[in-house]
C-alpha cells in the first residue's frame, strides 16, 4: 500500500519473468501491466526490461531498480506491521500459495472473513498444482501453502488442514449413475485426469494401484490442468473423472452431474498446510494459520452433513 504502484508492477514482472503471470498475481489485465512498466521506464528515462520473442530479460538498470524495489517493499511491510501492532492487530504482507482445488473452492470464503477481521494485512495468493506450491514455499516465494495431500519435501513442515474425498463423476443420465460399478469397468471408460504433478492425480494413481487396477489399463482420454476443466468435460460427455467432493456441490444440486459408486474403491485424502520447517512465524502468518484451521474445522462439520454428497 505504501509502495509505488508502478514499481510494484515492475517487481512482479521481474520476479515472475512474465507479464501474464504478473497480471494474474496483481489481478489486473496484461495490457495494464505493460503500460505501468512502460510508464515507469519513461519516468526513469531508461529501459528496465528487454522484450524478446522467447520472453523478457532484465537489463542492468532493471536489476538495480529491482534490488531497491525489494528493499522498499520490505520496508513498507515493516511500517504496516508496526502500525498494526500499535492497534493490537496483525498486519503487513502475507504471501499464500494454494493448489487449484483449494484456491478455487475452499479459500474464497475463508479469505473474505479473514481480511474483514484483519484489515491491516495485505494478502497475495498464487495457485498451481501441489508440486508448484511446495516449490514456492520451499524457496520463500510463499510463506504458507495449502496442498492436496502430503508434501514429499523434508524441508517443509506439514499439518492437517481438511479432509477430502475424491468422487468419480459421470454425466447426467449415464448408466453408472444408477448402479454400483465393478472396478474393472473403470478401464472401459474414457477418463479425464489432472496433469502430471497434480496432487489429485498422484492420490488417484496410488488408490487405483492399491485396488489392483494397473495404470496402463486405463483409457486416459485427456490430461487437464484444473478441476473445473474436468467438471466441464464430464458435463459435456467427454468422459468420466475423479474430482474433490468440495468442487461439485452446485452441480449435484442442479443435477448436471452424478456420482458413480465403484465397488471396492473409496478415495480419501487430506489437504495439508505447509510452511518452511522451524518455529511458527508470528504476525500475519500466525494469524492466518490459526484462523484457517478453525474455519476448516467448521467447514468439515458442514460437509459431513451435506445431503448432496450422501451416497
Amino acid at each position: 500500500m505504501l509502495e509505488n504502484y508502478r514499481v510494484q508492477v515492475f517487481r512482479a514482472v521481474a520476479e515472475q519473468a512474465s507479464f501474464r503471470r504478473a497480471a494474474e498475481q496483481l489481478h489486473i489485465s496484461q495490457p495494464s501491466v505493460s503500460q505501468h512498466v512502460q510508464l515507469l521506464e519513461d519516468e526513469l528515462g531508461i529501459r528496465l526490461l528487454d522484450r524478446t520473442s522467447t520472453g523478457i530479460r532484465i537489463t542492468p538498470a532493471g536489476e538495480l531498480v529491482l534490488h531497491f524495489a525489494r528493499r522498499s517493499s520490505k520496508l513498507s511491510q515493516q511500517v504496516l506491521s508496526a502500525l498494526a501492532r500499535l492497534e493490537g492487530q496483525p498486519g503487513g504482507e502475507l504471501k499464500l500459495a494454494a493448489s487449484t482445488t483449494v484456491a478455487q473452492y475452499l479459500l474464497p470464503r475463508i479469505l473474505g472473513r479473514f481480511l474483514k477481521e484483519n484489515p491491516r494485512i495485505r494478502l497475495t495468493l498464487r495457485s498451481g498444482n501441489s508440486e508448484q506450491v511446495s516449490g514456492w514455499v520451499l524457496h520463500g516465494e510463499a510463506e504458507l501453502g495449502l496442498i492436496e495431500g502430503p508434501s514429499a519435501h523434508k524441508e517443509l513442515s506439514k499439518e492437517h488442514f481438511l479432509d477430502d474425498r475424491l468422487q468419480l463423476i459421470v454425466p447426467r443420465g449415464h448408466a453408472w449413475a444408477t448402479q454400483q460399478v465393478p472396478l474393472a469397468a473403470l478401464a472401459t471408460a474414457p477418463l479425464l485426469m489432472r496433469e502430471q504433478g497434480s496432487g489429485t492425480r498422484r492420490v488417484i494413481e496410488q488408490a487405483l494401484r492399491r485396488a489392483g487396477l494397473r495404470l496402463n489399463q486405463l483409457q486416459i482420454a485427456m490430461d487437464l490442468d484444473s478441476t473445473e476443466a474436468i467438471v466441464s468435460g464430464v458435463e459435456a460427455g467427454l468422459g468420466v473423472g475423479f474430482v474433490s467432493e468440495w468442487a461439485i456441490r452446485k452441480e449435484l444440486r442442479l443435477g448436471t452431474l452424478a456420482i458413480a459408486q465403484i465397488a471396492g474403491l473409496d478415495i480419501r485424502r487430506a489437504f495439508s498446510m505447509i510452511r518452511r520447517a522451524g518455529p511458527v512465524p508470528a504476525g500475519a502468518v500466525a494469524a492466518f494459520r490459526s484462523f484457517a484451521l478453525s474455519q476448516a474445522a467448521a467447514s468439515g462439520s458442514q460437509s459431513s452433513s451435506d445431503p448432496a454428497l450422501k451416497r
